[in-house]
């Protein structure tokens, strides 16, 4: 399946791969939390090959789109399989024959590898459904109307993924999709539910490139479309535990101005796809530093007040979990554009993948997260 181009994703230093040792010493569980982004989501993978080599294995994993696609990957294999399942996917992703490099000799950049996946799709992925960029307009049903189909997609996930390892909810995954009819927001939990192929699926659904996906005779698309960063799952899991959070954001927060169309377009993209991670989490931030006072007021009151019925009734709105958030931004890559999402050239995967895991492996070595902190607090974000 893979060619010597593509096994080039597998290549890195050995030698600065940190040595395994026990994560114990972790505060709390470890959760990844994995933003959706097409191609880009090739830096998730590197992030979890760093976690992996430093033997720190998520407890949970929350993804939507590409990071809904990862994380089944992750929680569908048992760990030494992992980053083999991770790499045959993306091997496979990127295995077409269009290459950048002849192509940026005639300055054309990644015009030609991008038409490429418009006009053919991604292997393992998606495929161009025939007749449908020419009746757009025709009345074909919601599970039929995209340019695409992702069955593909569903044949691989179904030979790379144990769904029923995720069933046994060792590994809880949780998986956003929005509802195509109500416009409201879905999470499907292992810990609540089976979660199965259908559910990776409709979290992928991106419109209207991809079909939606019927779950008990909803329609589901991507959940993307409505919250590209499901942090905000974890701070209001109920019931509440400390945590780490690895947040591996494939989307440009902050940017310098853009000058041309194409930036604008860029930028654009950024924007509405960081989902506003940074807000979400500042507000996060609030709730919890509220939770610790209405705890530490409790503290205060005399032991006769504090045992009646509705006083523990308000009590329990108090907390004094503690949350350590990690956020793992991709970084640019030379000459990319508002494309990038549908980068799958081998050497677009490769620079992500690479970014990934020497980032996380910087994060590790420093833990931000025994650094001393208030407690008051309750969510601390480790730039």
């Amino acid at each position: 399946m893979a060619n010597a181009r593509s096994k080039s994703i597998a290549k890195h230093d050995a030698k600065s791969a940190p040595n395994k040792k026990a994560a114990t010493d972790l505060p709390g569980q470890v959760v990844l939390v994995l933003q959706g982004g097409g191609a880009l989501g090739a830096y998730q993978a590197g992030v979890y090959e760093a976690l992996h080599e430093a033997n720190i294995e998520p407890d949970w994993i929350v993804g939507t789109s590409i990071g809904a696609i990862n994380g089944a990957l992750i929680a569908g294999n048992a760990p030494e399989n992992r980053v083999a399942r991770l790499r045959q996917f993306w091997e496979m992703a990127s295995s077409s024959t269009w290459s950048t490099q002849y192509w940026d000799a005639l300055n054309l950049g990644r015009l030609i590898p991008n038409l490429g996946t418009v006009s053919q799709g991604v292997p393992g992925f998606f495929s161009p459904k025939s007749g449908a960029w020419f009746s757009s307009h025709m009345p074909v049903g919601v599970s039929d109307a995209a340019y695409y189909t992702t069955d593909p997609l569903r044949n691989t996930l179904k030979e790379l993924v144990d769904f029923e390892r995720i069933a046994k909810a060792e590994m809880r995954l949780t998986l956003g999709a929005v509802n195509v009819r109500s416009g409201g927001m879905r999470y499907f939990d292992s810990r609540d539910e089976i979660v199965g192929v259908d559910h990776v699926m409709a979290s992928g659904a991106l419109p209207p490139a991809f079909p939606a996906v019927m779950i008990d005779g909803e329609p589901y698309w991507d959940g993307g479309i409505y919250s590209n960063t499901p942090i905000e799952v974890v701070m209001n899991d109920n019931p509440r535990r400390d945590a780490i959070i690895f947040a591996a954001e494939l989307w440009q927060q902050e940017s310098l101005d853009p000058d041309s169309i194409l930036e604008v377009m860029g930028r654009q993209k950024d924007i509405q796809y960081a989902s506003q991670a940074e807000s979400h989490t500042k507000r996060q931030q609030e709730i919890h530093h509220l939770r610790h006072i209405v705890r530490e007021l409790g503290k205060l009151l005399p032991d006769d007040v504090r045992s009646r019925s509705e006083t523990r009734e308000l009590l329990s709105w108090g907390c004094g979990t503690l949350m350590h958030v990690v956020p793992l931004r991709v970084p640019a890559v030379k000459g990319e554009d508002h494309t990038k999402d549908i980068d799958f050239t081998p050497a677009g995967v490769r620079a992500r993948w690479d970014a990934g895991r020497e980032q996380t492996r910087r994060v590790i070595a420093r833990a931000p997260w025994n650094a001393a902190i208030d407690p008051a607090i309750g969510i601390f974000v480790h730039a």
